[in-house]
């Protein structure tokens, strides 16, 4: 049975968010092809991470227009601020599931257009973290990036904590919620 590019794509992912250092040896075993086969797809292991990347990013910026966070910056109203900022995270704990990886493989960093994709997205989270300052829903006192790195850091937990069982997924949003909003509320 021939394996279609977007079936090694989601095996890739499954596999990447358990080993994120896996070799395209490793991935193309676990995604039931030969090397050549995910070569011909693929000419390196960059050039996967590039499409996997460009997908967690997708995701990622779905998650933010899924829960309004610029229209809830713009208008200011703490009510919908809340509203906005339980969806944003809610969504980036199912984005976790799916890309987790993505948070911490550092080559992608480096990979031409991530980057610049990733800081335009992390860009627009501030303003709306900033937004929810201004508003009194979060913390003013503390500086902007530190809750965006806040974030950052509790979704590396979520992954792990799902990867290792440490947290049941059914508990794992609210332990989220829980551990944000009492650092920064």
């Amino acid at each position: 049975m021939a394996v279609s590019r977007d079936q090694i794509i989601a095996l890739a992912i499954r596999h990447l968010n358990g080993d994120p250092t896996a070799s395209m040896a490793q991935i193309a075993e676990a995604t039931g092809v030969s090397r050549a086969t995910l070569h011909r797809y693929f000419t390196g292991r960059e050039e996967l991470l590039v499409v996997l990347g460009s997908r967690a990013l997708d995701g990622w910026e779905r998650v933010q227009r899924q829960a309004a966070i610029e229209e809830a910056a713009a208008s200011a109203d703490p009510e919908r601020i809340t509203t906005a900022l339980h969806e944003l995270l809610a969504g980036l704990v199912d984005d976790v599931q799916e890309h987790g990886f993505a948070l911490t493989e550092h080559v992608m960093t480096k990979l031409p257009g991530l980057q610049e994709r990733a800081d335009e997205l992390e860009g627009r989270e501030i303003a709306f973290y900033l937004a929810a300052q201004r508003a009194g829903v979060l913390r003013s006192d503390l500086p902007v990036r530190w809750i965006s790195n806040t974030v950052y850091g509790l979704l590396v937990a979520v992954r792990e904590s799902l990867r290792r069982g440490d947290v049941a997924r059914r508990d794992i949003e609210r332990t989220l919620l829980d551990t944000f909003l009492r650092g920064t509320a």
